[in-house]
């Protein structure tokens, strides 16, 4: 009894404290967001809610808070039917935030992919939605109900799966190789599901060809292929597309092909639209290539082969680039200016640019390439004007930290294949250790999700500004 008293009691003083945290937010944005049109008090047995214009743009600068309250012993289960809010994980710009006891205390939100039902577990939630002052999508729309945690109807939509006692997931969430239940039972019983997979796979042998679902009809919505391309050692890839149309977007973040120089997919070259893209070489006798396509457009796809091309047997050393006819390069040879492959491939394989936001000079790199796929920033000048917002941090006594992070996130370092490297895991859980009860009073949250970066310390997966 007195163990559950004191969850009990931590439960409501974590609630009070959000209450607390978003009351001061209201404050201290009242000046800058005089125009509150959006959220307020529902008291409902059930009830919906969307952002302002909703399935119109909503408009810039706003902040909506909506506070979510039934009468115990009845919690509330929130239901996002529609979502789309500028920017993917991990959210910096625009979100929606729901304010949570379990399964965790709270969950961020954006993109174009509705999230999976949410069990509360709670009689009071708390739903925020923020946006900044530039790209603006349709918003989302929500509905609400108060149950009993005992009744049937505390549960997951139809299509969803459910674990954790309450915990919903998206399909694409399941099986997919990584344990999102505390049971892991999303990861089990798996084998049927991969035997039914209508694309991706390991790809053997001196050629072969590989396409999106259905093509030449249209591929169907939320797609995940990954297909691994190995041929023998001595030997590269030469991949050839020879069709190629995807959903029409000015930065390939909705429908997209990745190709990556390896069986890693930590950074890759990405095409999107209807251009073909160009013949493209591995460095070795390995190369990935993902499809990825969300709920919204579809389009025929793409059709492409390849083919294993011999080259002097000869390795080189990590870190190295390997010419196609077999010379071996230091990574500071590329992009330099000087034909150092025979061919000129050095100099021709990155699309990397010098760093020339001066927040982000004097890394541990100075090389940064754009698009920036992970948070749609089209080049350097868009990237130096959202990187303004953190110079009100600069007296932090945390701010080295934070600077590496955010410089690794929004100009991330370019890789020798002409890809990115997004920041090690490390350097964002060392940030977040070291910075997060200084942006507490602030009011800000921390806005990166750290298990989304590369958990590793390999130079070639992943960067450390």
């Amino acid at each position: 009894g007195r163990g559950w008293g004191l969850v009990l009691v931590s439960a409501a003083v974590l609630l009070l404290l959000a209450a607390l945290g978003l009351a001061l937010v209201l404050i201290l944005t009242r000046e800058s967001l005089p125009h509150l049109s959006c959220g307020g008090v529902m008291t409902a047995s059930e009830g919906s809610f969307s952002s302002p214009n909703h399935p119109g743009s909503y408009p810039p600068n706003l902040l909506c808070v909506w506070v979510i309250r039934t009468l115990p012993p009845y919690v509330i289960q929130i239901h996002v039917s529609s979502l789309t809010v500028e920017g993917p994980s991990p959210c910096l710009f625009d979100w929606l935030e729901v304010l949570l006891v379990h399964p965790s205390p709270f969950c961020r939100f954006c993109g174009n992919v509705a999230p999976p039902t949410l069990n509360t577990n709670s009689s009071t939630a708390w739903v925020t939605f923020r946006s900044d002052g530039s790209i603006a999508g349709t918003g989302f729309a929500a509905k609400y109900r108060a149950i009993l945690p005992e009744q049937s109807q505390w549960s997951c939509s139809r299509e969803e799966f459910m674990c954790d006692s309450g915990r919903c997931l998206l399909p694409a969430s399941v099986c997919d190789g990584h344990p999102n239940c505390h049971d892991r039972a999303d990861e089990a019983n798996c084998s049927n599901r991969h035997k039914g997979e209508k694309c991706g796979g390991q790809k053997f042998g001196p050629h072969g060809h590989l396409e999106s679902p259905n093509h030449p009809s249209p591929y169907p919505h939320q797609q995940l292929c990954v297909w691994h391309i190995s041929v023998d050692e001595g030997h590269i890839i030469t991949l050839s597309f020879r069709s190629f149309s995807l959903e029409t977007q000015n930065v390939c973040e909705f429908d997209y092909v990745e190709v990556h120089d390896s069986i890693s997919t930590r950074a890759g070259r990405v095409f999107c639209g209807s251009t073909l893209p160009p013949a493209l070489n591995s460095s070795g006798p390995h190369m990935t290539v993902v499809f990825v396509a969300d709920e919204g457009v579809a389009d025929i796809g793409f059709n492409a082969t390849y083919q294993a091309v011999f080259i002097l047997d000869r390795t080189c050393e990590p870190g190295q680039y390997a010419c196609r006819t077999g010379e071996c390069l230091q990574h500071q040879w590329l992009c330099d200016g000087w034909d150092d492959c025979p061919d000129g491939a050095d100099e021709q394989a990155s699309s990397c640019e010098t760093i020339e936001v001066e927040m982000c000079q004097g890394l541990s790199y100075n090389l940064t390439s754009f698009p920036n796929i992970w948070l749609s920033i089209a080049d350097q000048r868009e990237a130096a004007t959202l990187l303004r917002q953190y110079r009100v941090l600069m007296e932090l006594a945390c701010f080295e930290p934070l600077q590496r992070l955010v410089c690794g996130m929004f100009l991330p370092q370019c890789s020798p294949d002409g890809g990115v490297l997004q920041p090690c895991r490390s350097v964002c859980s060392s940030a977040e250790q070291q910075c997060s009860q200084a942006l507490d009073l602030f009011s800000f949250s921390w806005p990166f999700n750290c298990h989304l970066l590369p958990d590793s310390q390999d130079p070639m997966e992943c960067s450390r500004p």
